[in-house]
């Protein structure tokens, strides 16, 4: 019979699956990365609203906690409006194996949130991290935009999954996804239309835009979110961010197969990647092995 931990585990790597095919639907979907990810948050915020409704969960909070929420809703739009600018600007392989730098940066920023030591050789690694991100901005310089979208991507992510650490603790996850979304939304919505982008042109949507919003805003997002949330309450922000750093090598096969030769890179990008890759994994073996994780 399998514990908490291992159930939980095993349900992230689900989850990881699922969102390899994120970056796919983000490249298909023709919207610019604004529109897409308020549609996105705005369609899962639905699902999730109607979820609550049915289960009848409570979602009534103090109004600091929910500040709170909001706050962190913001941080999550941000990071997917730059991965998915990135996308956009560069492709899903360069995004994705930039994401994977995201447990390099939990790594950093944990310690600094939960005041514990950083250890040495997590530093280590995050050199060989910089060497291997160092030959992707040699080898693939026409992507440098895209390439700094997507670390600024995988920063915000970790620091999402560190900050979300601590209120999965005392909250349900349903409702904490409820309200960062609702957050996302809001947030972008003050952009949008201060900056009169709410017009005819922008609530038009094809029908595989639609089609692809709706797989995008209720398994890879709405599911996904909740179900990502709820296995913090057993696995710490590192082991969830490790994990995660599958998602690279799930979405960049999923990409070629998909688009081919639009995914088809040097051997020197795939050096790059690699590099990367086998480091965080290395990070997370020695990490197991001293009972961190």
């Amino acid at each position: 019979m399998l514990n908490d931990n291992s159930k939980s585990y095993l349900h992230l790597h689900l989850i990881v699956f699922i969102w390899g095919f994120t970056a796919v639907l983000g490249r298909l979907i023709s919207l610019d990365a604004l529109p897409l990810v308020w549609f996105r948050m705005l369609f899962a915020e639905l699902f999730i609203f109607f979820y609550i409704r049915i289960k009848k969960i409570p979602i009534k909070l103090p109004k600091r906690t929910i500040l709170k929420f909001l706050v962190a809703g913001l941080i999550i739009a941000l990071h997917w409006f730059t991965f998915f600018r990135a996308i956009k600007v560069s492709n899903v392989s360069i995004t994705l194996a930039c994401l994977s730098t995201g447990a390099f940066f939990t790594s950093l920023i944990e310690p600094i949130f939960f005041k514990k030591k950083i250890i040495w050789y997590e530093i280590f690694f995050g050199l060989i991290v910089v060497f291997g991100l160092s030959i992707l901005f040699h080898v693939e310089g026409k992507y440098r935009e895209g390439i700094i979208l997507a670390l600024t991507s995988a920063f915000l992510s970790a620091s999402f999954a560190v900050i979300n650490s601590k209120f999965i603790k005392d909250n349900n996850a349903t409702v904490i996804s409820f309200y960062e979304l609702s957050g996302g939304v809001l947030f972008f919505s003050i952009f949008l239309l201060f900056s009169n982008s709410f017009n005819a042109n922008f609530f038009q949507l094809t029908t595989s835009d639609f089609v692809y919003l709706m797989i995008l805003s209720s398994v890879c997002t709405a599911y996904a979110f909740i179900a990502s949330t709820a296995v913090m309450k057993f696995l710490s922000p590192y082991t969830v961010m490790l994990t995660i750093n599958l998602e690279p090598i799930y979405g960049i096969i999923l990409a070629v197969l998909v688009f081919k030769d639009k995914e088809q890179m040097s051997y020197e990008f795939y050096i790059g990647a690699l590099i990367i890759l086998i480091t965080v994994l290395l990070n997370g073996i020695l990490k197991s092995r001293a009972k961190v994780i």
